[in-house]
């Protein structure tokens, strides 16, 4: 069966490839990324109306700080990260599986929201609420990923910057077909690869679901 690259950084990849694994995929975590904590400062939440969470990481890194911050609800994009939140203490009053765009669509204008966040993001679009961006983590680029299994493989594009990162690396894309989890993270990863396909929703499951189409779609290698 074709090989199906997970990109991800860690714990996400792990997660994605036993789930991949569970589809009967023949799938291995390659992370391009790894993530680390940026020391932060919790503001006073009582300035706030809710917690807004695009990535479980926000709460693996948030460290003590995050302790602060417990009286808010929390609103989640997907359910890795509600479920990272409920793990923390955390009460979840919304939990998307349709991107950040489309929660907030979803949740009353004027809300007062905090977004913990990583360094490199992609800032919501016209919100309805009012969004203060705090930074706690940064994904910091793994100079040499193992891709010596790349030829003949789908590669799976949680993100833009991955997209960029994983063109930037390979040199035979002719070989690859390419699997994104948005219309901005197949355009990231540019042109030249066997196929470029991206996913019905920006979900890790939607993005297995076209995989599984890929992977058996092409001859086993």
């Amino acid at each position: 069966m074709t090989k199906l690259l997970v990109l991800r950084p860690e714990p996400g990849a792990s997660a994605t490839v036993v789930k991949a694994r569970e589809r009967g995929l023949n799938a291995a975590a390659v992370p391009l990324f790894e993530i680390e904590p940026i020391e932060w400062e919790a503001p006073e939440p009582a300035g706030f109306d809710g917690l807004l969470l695009t990535s479980a990481n926000a709460v693996r890194c948030g460290g003590p700080q995050i302790e602060a911050l417990r009286g808010l609800k929390v609103y989640a994009v997907g359910e890795a990260t509600a479920d990272a939140a409920r793990e923390a203490g955390f009460d979840i009053a919304s939990a998307g599986e349709a991107g950040v765009d489309r929660l907030l669509g979803s949740m009353e204008p004027g809300l007062k929201l905090l977004h913990l966040c990583g360094q490199d993001r992609r800032e919501p679009g016209e919100a309805r609420q009012s969004i203060t961006a705090v930074t706690v983590y940064r994904s910091k680029p793994i100079e040499q990923p193992d891709l010596s299994a790349g030829a003949n493989s789908v590669a799976l594009i949680h993100s833009p910057r991955a997209g960029r990162r994983f063109a930037e690396l390979v040199s035979d894309k002719a070989s690859i077909a390419i699997a994104a989890i948005s219309r901005a993270a197949a355009d990231a990863a540019g042109q030249g690869w066997m196929s470029v396909a991206v996913a019905d929703s920006p979900s890790d499951d939607a993005l297995l679901a076209l995989a599984a189409r890929l992977c058996n779609n092409s001859p086993p290698k």
